[in-house]
Parts: C-alpha cells; structure tokens; sequence
C-alpha cells in the first residue's frame, strides 16, 4: 500500500516548521490519492506527538483525512488514514 513518511526528528526544535511540513504532507496524501501517511514524531518526552496531535484536530485539517491511528508497539509513531 502506497503510504507518505514524515520524520520529524531532524526539525523537533524548529517549531514553525513542523507545522509546514505537517501541512505539506497532509495536502500531498489529498492531491496524490494516497490512502495513509506514517508520522513519526519520535518518542521523546511526548511533547511533539501532542503537537502532531493538536495540529491534526484542527477542523480545516480534520475534514482532510478519515482517522488517525497511534501505533500500539511504537508510541513514537502515527498513522493518518484517507478515505478519498
């Protein structure tokens, strides 16, 4: 199955950007088709994954995808699932 990866351990402290990438790969999945995209935002204190996380609820961005999945063996990891 076709998936999008965004790692987000390379810009964790760059803050603005983590929105636009997010942005980025979320428009991408929409204009592309592609049924899911895999976040990592890495383990950590916890703190990134809640911002991937509220960034995601905001109702412009929740219209875009189906639903999203936290990985149960890796916490470190989410999967935003399409239904186009």
């Amino acid at each position: 199955m076709a998936k999008l990866k965004l790692d987000l351990h390379d810009i964790f402290n760059r803050g603005e950007r983590i929105d636009t990438e997010l942005e980025r790969v979320i428009r991408e999945a929409v204009d592309k088709r592609i049924p899911m995209v895999e976040i990592i935002p890495g383990k950590g204190s916890g703190q990134l994954k809640k911002r991937v996380i509220r960034f995601l609820q905001q109702k412009r961005i929740k219209a875009l995808y189906h639903r999203v999945e936290k990985d149960s063996k890796n916490h470190g990891r989410l999967f935003v699932h399409f239904r186009h």
